[in-house]
């Protein structure tokens, strides 16, 4: 039985009360991730004509033409509609989906409803960002839990919040939910705790486990890939040990191990594969058109541009990659294999031509790394308490008063982004969004939470409204 502890209750406590924050709305790439979804389950086929009618105007820009139907460019060689999305959140939200349909199918049926089975009324979509969240909530939880595996719980708890409400985690787990970036923290993190669960003498049907929620992690999004390397490197020290030993038997052994698991990688890997051929004839025609500069990645600007800098737009995450170092005293195994996966991460995103994300909040693309982000700022908070005085509770107040400090940061970079004081696209100007900061968040925050909270539908035409408005005037042929 799973011991909950007092901390862990306060972590569902908050997200208890932070369920209002949900946005049940399908927008932007949202679009694409939540027609797999919709359309297997109401029309059991890949047919997303009905979606890309149905998107929100930035979305239909480009894909549609006057009449509302889809251009003929956005059609492929086999006759279905350009959707290059991933198929991993559709199926992640399919068993909360499946259930809404049958409710919503119970309901018509035995007691006279008229709630459209579509899978666009509402509580299709409240369904989808309900299952959102939960997969946002459980990556903490995750998280939380491996962190303080090996440190203190309360520095475990504070890194959880601070990541939970300081990075750009809160923006896709409750205002955008159709994205997949919540459920790629919720993978990631799942395949990094089993990892971490079975390192020492992981057995045969543990191995199976894993290559499942290894190849379930790259249906929800391709980048996480670079997650593999955890067992690659634990592997590859195992491999060096057994050679300077002359071990044959337990070299020959990890090889079959190391075999099998690349093998189910690659079969739970097959919906994207199956779904790619489907869509554009071709099992490796994944339908990007971007070009990759490996020779040349744009690492500074990946971390500190004003488009959406990783650490620039959310500075709590330098301190957690720092932290990573600090986790070596006390595995120096994770602490090695976390950090090189953060910089091969981050390389990866820097290669790509699109790195900054488009419309983003902060680095989007770098949501997958939750996970180690809880853990290494739980690491820094450790290290730094431990060169206090014993039994002081001075780490513990400054530690709470910096998070504190980005939230509360934070949470007016969301507000500035999502209400366009700052632009969605582009590089921003820092002076600017400090000046808001000081004197427009303040002063703004409160009505908009109150719109929010009880007339959600008219503001969020409103920002769709302007977000279409600057889309026309600066960046025209960009929809998302």
């Amino acid at each position: 039985m799973v011991k909950i502890s007092n901390y862990e209750k306060i972590l569902v406590l908050i997200f208890v009360l932070s369920l209002p924050l949900i946005n049940p709305w399908v927008r932007g790439d949202g679009v694409g991730y939540y027609a797999f979804a919709r359309a297997l389950l109401i029309q059991r086929n890949l047919d997303f004509r009905p979606d890309w009618r149905s998107a929100n105007t930035s979305f239909r820009m480009g894909r549609v033409d006057a009449e509302g139907q889809p251009k003929p460019d956005q059609y492929t060689p086999t006759g279905h509609l350009d959707n290059h999305f991933s198929i991993g959140p559709a199926i992640l939200w399919s068993p909360f989906l499946v259930v809404a349909h049958l409710c919503v199918l119970s309901y018509d049926a035995v007691l006279g409803g008229r709630v459209p089975a579509d899978g666009f009324s509402k509580p299709y979509v409240l369904t989808m960002a309900l299952g959102t969240a939960l997969y946002g909530f459980i990556a903490l939880w995750i998280s939380f839990r491996i962190a303080r595996k090996y440190l203190a719980e309360e520095w475990a708890f504070l890194a959880t919040l601070g990541i939970w409400f300081a990075s750009s985690l809160p923006v896709y787990m409750y205002f955008n939910p159709s994205w997949s970036h919540a459920h790629s923290a919720f993978v990631v993190a799942l395949f990094v705790w089993y990892w971490d669960h079975t390192r020492n003498g992981r057995s045969w049907p543990q191995w199976l486990i894993l290559g499942v929620i290894g190849g379930l992690m790259m249906d929800v999004y391709y980048p996480n890939a670079i997650f593999l390397l955890f067992p690659l490197l634990e592997s590859l020290a195992v491999y060096w040990h057994s050679l300077s030993r002359g071990d044959r038997r337990a070299f020959g052994g990890l090889f079959l191990q190391n075999a099998v698991f690349a093998g189910v990688v690659f079969v739970a890997f097959f919906p994207t594969l199956l779904t790619k051929k489907i869509i554009y004839g071709s099992y490796l025609n994944f339908g990007y058109r971007e070009h990759w500069y490996w020779s040349s990645p744009a690492l500074l600007r990946v971390s500190f541009s004003a488009e959406h800098g990783l650490f620039s737009w959310t500075p709590i995450v330098v301190l957690a990659l720092v932290g990573l170092f600090f986790l070596a005293r006390h595995d120096r195994n994770l602490s090695f294999i976390s950090m090189f996966t953060c910089a091969a991460y981050i390389y990866f995103i820097g290669c790509f031509e699109n790195w900054n994300g488009g419309s983003s909040f902060g680095s989007r693309y770098c949501i997958p790394l939750t996970v180690l982000f809880v853990i290494g700022l739980a690491g820094l908070f450790h290290s730094l308490a431990l060169s206090a005085a014993p039994n002081s509770r001075r780490p513990f107040a400054l530690a709470s008063a910096a998070t504190v400090v980005f939230v509360l940061w934070n949470f007016g970079m969301i507000f500035q982004w999502g209400t366009h004081l700052i632009p969605a696209r582009g590089p921003i100007s820092w002076r600017k969004a400090a000046y808001n900061q000081v004197t427009v968040v303040p002063v703004q925050m409160a009505g908009t939470l109150k719109g929010y909270l009880t007339g959600r539908k008219q503001l969020m035409r409103k920002i769709e409204d302007e977000d279409v408005r600057q889309l026309k005037s600066h960046t025209p042929d960009d929809s998302q």
